[in-house]
């Protein structure tokens, strides 16, 4: 069933494009820090939530039992929305359908009887219940930060122990308590002590990311850095990562920015720190190179720099405080580091994976022109391949996650997430160092998929980022 030719092999350490964009006319790099130039293991995860579960119980009082819940691995994904007044965390698709078999109360699915009764007879989230620009609705919350991992498992955790326990519960205090548990960790700086503790253990990459910068700057391109991290975990991370002179490569260092206010609040203007992390008093009339500087707005930024339009690129891991208003409001480029995708090209290029899609796709196609024989024989066989082709979903659905799913894909639909992915970034790529695989003036061209109304032209569908893309072989000496 597979067109003859067709190179099935993604490239998980490929750069994908959902706008054309060439390399060479950037000549400014910038950068978010977390998970975007420091990669975290998911040893940090089970940290995150153990604490947080901890200032549950010890300070809002929550039931001891809890101690009894650890962190599962691969509950939960990237991207979900959880409806705080109905207890479900569950995947949207792109056009606002809850995933069937993908909602769950605590730590078990809803049926979806009962899921479609909750909204009215229908899987469909109308769109002032939905989230805004940000991530947050009235009644619905995207998780869109791989910080909140932990924070999902938890909510469902605590969910599944009073369930089980029959113990009554305000959903709004529950989601609050939760929310205000999982920030104490990050703005105390309990995770901080943890990774500046033991770096080797918790942070990915890091010679990479040397790999990296040092070639931008080697080719006279300029860098920045924007973050919402404090500047002294900051320092300790690219110091073990790019060593003690990783200032030498960025011409402005900004910490503690406060995205994505940062991006459309004018209010804040810039403080400089000294070498030791220590605030000073004089106004900033200029950003100078190798000055630390904190807070600020990304208006002063640009009047200051003078740094606008397609010629700055700016990645990060958050699509909305990271990207969205940097594409939409300042004409920058984006691009938008997504951790997860290696995992799941590394399982679209299985066996099994292939065949189960390709079987999935030639059952729809036989639905799809058979319907109109309506005999009861036919009847029958239509049922059975509807059966067959419900089944071979679910499969797929379980090879990325059990539960959800891939972050990507509902069944046949973009997600929620996928949606925001392609409007808010012009290339994505799973970790910075995939910049290594491409020459500092290439141009990315996105596959023209084909619309529903067009025909698929097979040959503009090969081999873009397979194997054989982007490790042309002049460019192996980069590594």
């Amino acid at each position: 069933l597979l067109p003859p030719g067709v190179c099935n092999l993604l490239n998980p350490a490929a750069i994908y494009a959902n706008n054309e964009i060439s390399l060479g006319d950037v000549e400014i790099y910038g950068f978010d820090y977390d998970y975007t130039l420091a990669q975290y293991s998911n040893l940090l995860h089970s940290m995150i939530f153990n604490t947080a579960r901890d200032i549950l119980i010890e300070q809002f009082k929550y039931p001891e039992g809890l101690g009894k819940y650890d962190y599962i691995p691969g509950f939960a994904i990237r991207g979900l929305h959880y409806d705080v007044q109905k207890s479900l965390l569950m995947k949207i698709d792109a056009f606002h359908y809850v995933q069937l078999g993908t909602a769950y109360r605590g730590l078990k699915p809803v049926p979806d009887e009962e899921v479609i009764e909750l909204y009215g007879g229908t899987q469909h989230i109308p769109l002032y219940q939905m989230s805004d620009f940000y991530g947050k609705g009235p009644s619905l919350k995207q998780f869109m930060d791989i910080f909140s991992l932990p924070e999902m498992t938890l909510l469902s955790s605590v969910i599944d122990y009073f369930i089980t326990h029959g113990i009554e519960f305000d959903q709004v205090h529950l989601y609050k308590d939760i929310s205000d548990a999982i920030r104490d960790v990050h703005v105390k700086g309990v995770m901080y002590k943890w990774i500046e503790k033991d770096m080797e253990r918790y942070i990915l990459h890091g010679d990479e990311i040397y790999a990296v910068l040092n070639r931008l700057v080697n080719h006279k391109k300029k860098l920045f850095l924007i973050t919402n991290s404090p500047f002294s975990f900051v320092d300790k991370g690219m110091k073990h990562m790019v060593g003690k002179n990783w200032r030498d490569l960025f011409d402005m260092v900004i910490v503690q920015a406060d995205k994505p206010n940062f991006f459309t609040d004018r209010r804040k203007p810039f403080r400089k720190l000294d070498d030791k992390g220590s605030l000073q008093w004089d106004k900033i009339n200029q950003l100078e190179k190798g000055k630390i500087y904190k807070e600020g707005n990304l208006f002063d930024f640009l009047r200051l720099t003078g740094w606008r339009g397609s010629k700055v690129l700016y990645f990060g891991d958050h699509l909305y405080s990271d990207l969205a208003d940097l594409m939409l409001r300042h004409g920058w480029r984006t691009g938008a580091i997504v951790p997860e995708l290696e995992t799941e090209i590394r399982i679209i290029n299985t066996e099994q994976y292939m065949h189960s899609l390709t079987w999935q796709q030639a059952l729809t196609g036989l639905l799809e022109r058979m319907q109109m024989y309506q005999d009861a024989e036919s009847k029958q066989v239509l049922l059975e391949w509807m059966k067959e082709r419900q089944e071979i979903r679910s499969l797929t659905k379980n090879l990325f996650n059990p539960q959800f799913g891939s972050i990507f894909r509902t069944f046949h639909n973009p997600t929620y997430f996928s949606r925001r992915l392609v409007r808010f970034s012009d290339i994505y790529m799973a970790s910075i160092s995939c910049l290594l695989n491409y020459d500092v003036n290439f141009t990315f061209y996105p596959r023209r998929t084909p619309l529903q109304h067009e025909a698929p032209l097979w040959m503009d569908q090969l081999c873009t980022g397979c194997m054989k893309t982007p490790f042309l072989e002049e460019m192996v000496h980069i590594r």
